[in-house]
């Protein structure tokens, strides 16, 4: 899959199938909507094209707004390419780019710089300066800039739309079985190992602090989680906590992993922990024996999970 950073860094003369939408979490909703978009492209010897924008542009046009999104840029490209999409155009949405007409939209980028000859977009997508066109106007440009318009379903688009806002809830509320389950994929956390205060090691449970440089990333609720990560193409498993630590009179939240049978220095490396299930809340200990007595029964509990798998 290519990558593009904006529509003018885009140059290709082949025709394309086009869709576009901000794709948050890539889940099972909108993977129907990018099987129709590469099998469309496969048909008509085109190029399947995804235009997506950053940052969300429900941030850029309404004030206050601090949604936090279910994937980084990165993960979100890495689901693209699974997903066997062509070429990935992740436009910086600003307020210049929202006054755009419909028409200049249509006729500068759809056909002058994606060569687009179809387009899969939701009944309800508004476009152009003010959202002021509609599906109807696509329709009709379609047919003076010769290109086809093909209509996703209202069922669908209301599918996505509640997927969305359920996978959100779900993981706020610690959900993440419910999460992946929309997702059809583990969620991901994705960040750099930091050193903390090494703390965990004093008690026989070293753990990787994993510091996430996007701060519009949705991180799910406090509590500790099993997980698992890829480390130099090893499947590992682990226990992750998600809070203050409480019992050492934190203030600042963290996210740590523990992760098993594992010793090699990660410092500084980035790397995807995959959230498999919460198994309980966050805690204040007594002693940092009690923690220790705590982390072990945790441990207990997340290899008899994972045995399952």
């Amino acid at each position: 899959m290519k990558i593009f950073n904006s529509i003018q860094s885009f140059q290709s003369k082949k025709k394309t199938v086009v869709t576009i939408g901000t794709f948050d979490g890539v889940h099972m909703g909108h993977k129907k909507i990018l099987e129709r978009i590469t099998q469309s492209a496969l048909l008509m010897d085109c190029e399947s094209l995804v235009l997506t924008f950053f940052p969300h542009p429900r941030t850029v046009l309404q004030e206050n707004s601090e949604m936090k999104q279910l994937n980084t840029i990165e993960e979100k490209s890495l689901l693209f390419a699974n997903a066997g999409i062509d070429n990935l155009i992740i436009h910086p949405f600003d307020k210049d780019f929202s006054r755009l007409t419909a028409e200049e939209f249509v006729k500068k980028v759809l056909v002058g710089a994606f060569h687009i000859q179809k387009i899969i977009i939701g009944h309800d997508h508004r476009f152009g300066k003010n959202r002021t066109a509609n599906i109807n106007d696509l329709i009709a440009f379609g047919e003076i800039y010769n290109f086809e318009v093909e209509q996703i379903s209202a069922q669908e688009i209301n599918d996505v739309s509640i997927s969305s806002t359920k996978i959100r809830n779900a993981l706020l509320e610690g959900n993440s079985t419910l999460a992946n389950d929309f997702l059809g994929y583990n969620y991901p956390i994705t960040g750099t190992i930091a050193k903390g205060k090494q703390l965990g090691r004093t008690i026989g449970y070293p753990t990787a602090n994993i510091h996430i440089a996007e701060d519009y990333k949705l991180i799910p609720k406090i509590g500790v989680y099993i997980v698992q990560s890829y480390i130099d193409d090893k499947l590992v498993f682990g226990m992750m906590n998600i809070g203050f630590n409480p019992t050492v009179n934190g203030t600042v939240q963290t996210i740590e992993v523990h992760f098993f049978d594992f010793d090699k220095d990660i410092y500084n490396q980035k790397i995807t922990v995959e959230i498999l299930q919460r198994i309980r809340a966050e805690q204040k200990f007594e002693s940092l024996d009690a923690l220790k007595v705590q982390l072990a029964l945790d441990k207990e509990t997340s290899l008899a999970f994972i045995a399952k798998l």
